[in-house]
């Protein structure tokens, strides 16, 4: 790490001030105009970057959303009247540097001058940790034993192989052809399918790419104390405050304008667009565009053509019509397209409805043997406004995969003191559900109540708890589109090769390191898109560097062996125990740091790995792994 000759700025995973400084403006920057296609995060924090970065004048940046409302996928809405409504939920961590960086400018929701939103966050977090005590529930309401992954020593070699494995070799590669079916009944994929939203059908790269990302946060996977939350939903926490900044910055809005084209003049590989055509209340427009001027658009859409239902009516999709309005941001990618193929191939994402689909429902709670039963799953009184469930439940014997998550209450700043707004979703939609004989996208809401009744075992108190429950629906036909097994070159980069003056935004697009259906990647490309189209002097900070670190892996390591001592920490213990360097050593259970010094885990794990051997089938594993090692050690001289 130098600031030689040879580096044109400092490198990407170095974070903390010193990459935090402010850029000169670009010459003739108050002449130019952007023009941002989706109000989503992404679409939002690129006028953001374009104004304090940028030194875009906030009056040249034009958002134009397809929808009524700003915020995308980051949504709230509704009343306890009627019943609140959110479609999903982002759980969070603390090393989202581009994210935080965006808030950390941005006015704080209820605290006063100079708070911003991230110290509004910290101070709520801080003071109220989060953790799960009912991770996993099982026999109608019982709690299941979540303490450790329930890896054997081969599906951990499997995780292994994974991480090791190069993305390139991992082209359109699912999880199921990837790994055993022991892997796939195991604590830890149970953990992880339900928290990430996986699918055995998805691509086992983004699994890869999600377990270098986050490998810092495996030891709280089974209780999530990983994870951080706003005190209210996210469009409220996020979108309000960001948005009310960019409206003080004078940015303009368009609502109700869905673009359905980019007029591009290409020559040789360059290309330039020189007009958006879109679709507006008042008829169709085209916006035509100087030569300085430049253009966000949002590819692909995570919550497009939602269907929505409610206590006696099942939501109904309507998908592949022949309607500008159905699907706009996808038919808009596809046009993007077929002019070139550096913008991707978006079929491999939206052509797979049913494998993307899945749908998630929100309840609107009175008091009732419902509530009662979250008080005895919350780790606080979920009326307290302390963490309620911490995190999603996840009922392992639901035919559905049903999860729900209770969190901070209220979840709405105008919610009754008496009411609870909790978060239901499942991740199998084609199943018959274990009371309830259909599946989850042909019930209403009143059925999708009674199937959660069951598996709490509040069956028999169903009709009071329906009395004093609102129920709405979102089902959402590409909600985990984005997880599709794919290739390389079937997602643009942010900016597409040859593009002078276009960058691609949100959950689509191709980055080097970091991973989708996040908040900072949305964040990330937006800040990648500016910077680059701007030529802006100033680093877009890489992800947290925890998979190189040492402490990171053997912490993880240790977790995923169910966290007992792994096969070769007793000879770590024995050359490191009693030197500087001892504080790396991951502790047990119950240890303190006096434990690494003494003897004995060296000697016992000698007999455990003589007892390894003797076991045929691990060490025939184990043989196969290593030589298909030294022949791709080979194969690449």
């Amino acid at each position: 790490m130098h600031n030689g000759l040879d580096t044109a700025l400092p490198p990407a995973d170095l974070h903390g001030s010193y990459t935090n400084h402010r850029p000169l403006a670009t010459e003739g920057i108050a002449k130019r105009h952007a023009y941002i296609i989706g109000s989503g995060i992404g679409g939002l924090s690129a006028a953001f970057f374009l104004i304090r970065d940028g030194h875009m004048p906030g009056a040249n940046i034009t958002i134009l959303e397809s929808q009524k409302i700003e915020g995308g996928a980051l949504d709230g809405a509704g009343n306890a009247e009627k019943g609140y409504l959110i479609r999903g939920g982002r759980e969070m961590e603390m090393t989202y540097q581009n994210f935080w960086d965006v808030f950390s400018e941005i006015p704080a929701l209820e605290l006063p001058a100079p708070f911003t939103v991230l110290d509004e966050f910290r101070i709520v977090n801080d003071a109220d940790k989060n953790w799960s005590k009912a991770r996993l529930l099982e026999k109608q309401g019982q709690i299941k034993d979540s303490a450790t992954m329930g890896l054997s020593r081969l599906q951990q070699l499997e995780l292994l192989r994974l991480f090791l494995a190069r993305k390139e070799d991992l082209d359109d590669v699912t999880v199921e052809t990837w790994f055993s079916e022991g892997f796939l009944k195991s604590n830890f994929y149970m953990f992880w399918r339900t928290m990430f939203a996986f699918q055995n059908w998805h691509s086992v790269l983004e699994m890869k790419l999600y377990m270098h990302r986050f490998l810092h946060l495996m030891d709280g996977l089974n209780d999530m104390t990983s994870l951080v939350f706003p005190k209210y939903n996210q469009y409220d926490s996020f979108i309000r405050p960001l948005m009310a900044w960019l409206k003080d910055k004078g940015v303009n809005i368009q609502y109700e304008t869905t673009v359905s084209d980019l007029v591009m003049g290409l020559s040789g590989e360059a290309k330039t667009t020189t007009a958006i055509e879109c679709h507006t209340p008042n008829g169709d427009q085209k916006i035509k565009l100087h030569a300085h001027d430049l253009v966000f658009v949002t590819i692909g859409s995570i919550v497009e053509d939602t269907a929505y239902g409610d206590a006696d009516t099942a939501p109904e999709l309507r998908v592949n019509k022949p309607d500008a309005q159905v699907g706009a941001s996808w038919q808009l990618w596809q046009k993007l397209a077929d002019k070139s193929s550096a913008f991707g191939r978006p079929e491999k994402f939206c052509g797979n409805v049913p494998a993307s689909t899945w749908e998630s429902a929100t309840l609107t709670c009175k008091p009732s043997a419902l509530t009662e039963k979250f008080k005895t799953l919350c780790v606080n009184d979920p009326y307290s406004g302390k963490t309620a469930t911490g995190g999603i439940i996840t009922f392992t014997d639901s035919a559905w995969l049903m999860s729900f998550t209770l969190n901070r209450q209220p979840h709405f700043p105008d919610q009754p003191t008496d009411v609870l707004v909790p978060w239901v979703f499942a991740l199998l939609m084609d199943t018959p559900g274990d009371y309830v004989k259909k599946p989850m996208p042909q019930c209403t809401g009143k059925e999708i109540l009674t199937e959660l009744c069951y598996h709490l075992g509040l069956i028999d108190q169903v009709e009071e708890v329906m009395a004093n429950t609102k129920v709405r629906m979102a089902l959402m036909p590409y909600i985990t589109a984005q997880f599709m097994p794919r290739a390389k070159g079937d997602r643009p980069w942010v900016v597409p090769q040859g593009c002078t003056n276009v960058a691609c935004l949100g959950q689509f697009v191709q980055t080097h390191n970091d991973v989708v259906f996040t908040l900072e990647s949305s964040v990330r490309t937006a800040r990648i898109g500016v910077y680059s189209l701007l030529g802006i002097k100033k680093q877009v900070p890489d992800i947290y560097p925890g998979q190189y670190d040492i402490r990171r892996l053997l912490r993880a390591t240790r977790t995923l062996n169910n966290d007992e001592a792994f096969l070769g920490e007793g000879i770590l213990r024995r050359l490191l125990g009693g030197t500087y360097l001892e504080n790396i050593l991951p502790l047990g259970p119950g240890e303190t740091p006096a434990d690494l010094r003494q003897e004995g885990l060296f000697e016992q794990q000698l007999s455990a790995l003589r007892g390894l051997l003797e076991e045929s089938h691990t060490l025939n594993t184990a043989k196969k792994w290593i030589q298909g090692a030294i022949d791709n050690l080979r194969a690449s001289r």
